[in-house]
């Protein structure tokens, strides 16, 4: 009954360690994004996670779009930019330690490495 119970804790200590290091994308972030034309244009995600599920806005030069079907799972983000008619599917990894999120954007996957905005 004791290991049952120790087990138990362990699991939900383990749970609420995961959700507390992975709200620490909870905020806007910024990146340059390459076009396929090679051009870079600036883009900003303002990132809201609540348990395993991520929500937010993706700006750009061509307006404020919503984000959807956003999951957490660990280290690891997805989720879909909802840009005019167009679902852009996004998937990436946070560092904690680097105060950063390495993401990949559409169907070509993109790579672009997004930094915590600081408001001056």
């Amino acid at each position: 009954m004791k290991r049952k119970i120790l087990t138990t804790i362990v699991l939900l200590l383990s749970f609420g360690a995961a959700f507390a290091y992975f709200a620490g994308i909870d905020g806007k972030w910024s990146a340059m994004l390459k076009g396929p034309d090679g051009n870079e244009f600036p883009i900003s995600y303002t990132f809201k996670t609540g348990g395993t599920t991520l929500t937010g806005t993706v700006i750009s030069s061509i307006g404020t779009f919503d984000i959807s079907d956003g999951v957490v799972k660990g280290d690891s983000l997805w989720f879909t930019a909802n840009i005019n008619t167009m679902k852009i599917k996004n998937k990436g990894r946070y560092y904690a330690d680097g105060d950063s999120i390495s993401l990949r954007v559409g169907t070509r996957s993109t790579h672009t490495t997004l930094k915590r905005a600081t408001d001056k």
